[in-house]
């Protein structure tokens, strides 16, 4: 990590917030969390919006990890996808659809994807993700071809977490945050 990790010690932060980040965590700090508290705002603010986009929306998860996962390969957040990709399994996908995701993702992952190991949302969710991510615009036809398969909360949530995951991915990499071993 380009900074040191945060102790109480070298920053103390109110107790209400590192026992509120301890509870959604189970009981121990992630690498993530040893960055955040050296900001009281910052920590406060993402660990009650991250908690409610993991877990308070009713866009499918397995579909919003795989928007996650999607960005993190994209943008090298490997901590990113090292926490996501078990998510993603818990919530329904398969290996297979990984590693789909990942040999696509090494070629044009905004473009039409064939592979036969996803179905059409997942392929069209990896798109929708890519270009979210990669080119912040996405395609008319690409929208649309979503928007089929999904009511305007869920479109509105699954765009909030693939964008929410690009922020995240974007702290990670900059600080160079390390999963946890």
């Amino acid at each position: 990590m380009r900074i040191p990790a945060w102790t109480p010690a070298q920053h103390s932060q109110p107790d209400d917030l590192t026992q509120a980040i301890l509870e959604r965590r189970g009981g121990t700090y992630l690498n993530l969390d040893l960055a955040l508290l050296w900001s009281e705002p910052v920590a406060r603010g993402w660990n009650v919006y991250l908690k409610n986009i993991r877990t308070g929306l009713s866009a499918s998860r397995k579909l919003c990890e795989l928007g996650i996962c999607t960005v993190a390969l994209l943008t090298g957040a490997h901590y990113e996808y090292h926490h996501h990709a078990p998510d993603f399994l818990k919530a329904g996908g398969t290996q297979a659809e990984l590693d789909a995701l990942n040999r696509i993702v090494k070629g044009n992952a905004r473009e039409t994807i064939t592979d036969a190991s996803l179905g059409e949302i997942e392929k069209l969710v990896i798109q929708y993700a890519a270009q979210m991510t990669l080119d912040v615009q996405v395609q008319d036809k690409v929208f649309g071809a979503l928007k089929n398969h999904f009511s305007t909360t869920e479109m509105v949530e699954l765009t909030t977490a693939i964008a929410t995951y690009n922020m995240v991915a974007r702290f990670l990499v900059a600080l160079q945050i390390t999963p946890e071993h």
